[in-house]
């Protein structure tokens, strides 16, 4: 007995040993098979810095994780309302634009001294009100958007894909009604224009300038993202809900009013789509009632890449999009229109369940 106790650990480190002497090119086999997105975005990395210089690559970087900052925001909500309730809501785009004209009637409006002070503190007390502002206008809409339009088909995706293309009519409507059918300005809060001067004194970066409003939207997007899978994982709400995705009925019958839980999903959905919309806004300075249609391709190309229903899918995916935007914008202009579908085409046709395959989060 004790020879067999101590031939297993043996056995576990020459195993253990074994595994850490793989070839590079099994290892790398192992990452393109499961940590597929990592494995992209790696060679996208390293494709891209080969062709631009050091300095140029890393401002087209920062810049295209910002704009994938941005497209997550905005692809996130309806990912989420998909993978958890399995509801394709094509009026997503409505909301995004709903958000923008809301938090840009906050900017642009009631706050306008505030948004256009010097002060930064100042300037909170604009942008502050405008993403809440937003996300509850959003959200509001949301809530009687599934109660009238969402609720009486799901399980059925043929007439989710087409009673919400109808709602997303209705809804742009209403904006033209409210806003008007012209074009809006609006100005970005003096604290969030111009850029910074990176020190030349610091190695590799020094140099280089940096676009504050571009920072803020990478921080934003790393915060949300956090935050939607700290309550996916670890919060008593998210298990309650992706246990309804797996058994409806095992959780009603436990006592648990499911319809609310998803109820909720959708309202937290059309908010994060309202707040994406209040940022892109920012981003563009100038709104228009159709800006969350232009987007609806970039959105559902996030969603398809990453992954149908999965948020660290939906994530990697926005990354992807913003950094492929940027770079081949840089290397070939004329290419810029193409690339996100490219990518989409050539992801699907290595992976056509997408990067990270689910339903899962």
């Amino acid at each position: 007995m004790t020879e067999e106790t101590t031939a297993m650990p043996t056995s576990d480190t020459a195993a253990g040993a074994e595994q850490t002497r793989r070839h590079p090119v099994e290892w790398l086999k192992d990452v393109r098979d499961n940590k597929a997105h990592l494995f992209l975005l790696g060679i996208m990395l390293l494709a891209s810095v080969a062709v631009i210089d050091f300095q140029t690559w890393l401002v087209l970087t920062i810049s295209g994780v910002a704009m994938g900052a941005i497209l997550f925001l905005m692809a996130s909500g309806m990912t989420l309302t998909f993978g958890l309730m399995s509801v394709l809501n094509l009026a997503h785009g409505a909301f995004i634009s709903l958000g923008a004209f809301a938090g840009g009637t906050v900017l642009a409006f009631w706050l306008d001294g505030f948004a256009s002070s010097p002060s930064f503190l100042s300037n909170l007390v604009a942008i502050v009100p405008a993403l809440l502002f937003a996300a509850v206008v959003a959200g509001a809409v949301g809530l009687v958007f599934e109660k009238l339009v969402i609720k009486p088909v799901y399980g059925d995706h043929l007439k989710q894909i087409l009673v919400t293309v109808g709602g997303s009519i209705i809804l742009m409507q209403l904006i033209e009604v409210v806003w008007g059918p012209n074009e809006i300005p609006v100005t970005r809060p003096e604290s969030l224009s111009g850029a910074f001067f990176v020190p030349e004194f610091l190695p590799l970066i020094g140099g280089i300038v940096l676009e504050k409003y571009r920072l803020v939207a990478v921080v934003l997007g790393l915060a949300i993202y956090a935050a939607m899978l700290w309550i996916i994982d670890r919060t008593r709400i998210g298990i309650l809900i992706r246990a309804g995705v797996e058994s409806r009925e095992m959780v009603e019958v436990q006592g648990y009013r499911i319809h609310l839980l998803f109820l909720g999903v959708f309202v937290a959905g059309s908010a994060l789509a309202g707040l994406g919309g209040v940022m892109w806004g920012m981003y563009k300075e100038l709104l228009t009632p159709h800006m969350g249609d232009e987007m609806m391709i970039s959105v559902i190309v996030v969603i398809i890449l990453g992954g149908l229903g999965s948020i660290r899918g939906c994530f990697y995916g926005a990354l992807l999009v913003g950094l492929i935007n940027l770079y081949i914008g840089f290397v070939e202009p004329r290419l810029a229109a193409v690339a996100t579908v490219g990518l989409m085409v050539g992801v699907l046709m290595w992976r056509p369940q997408g990067l990270i395959p689910v339903i899962k989060i």
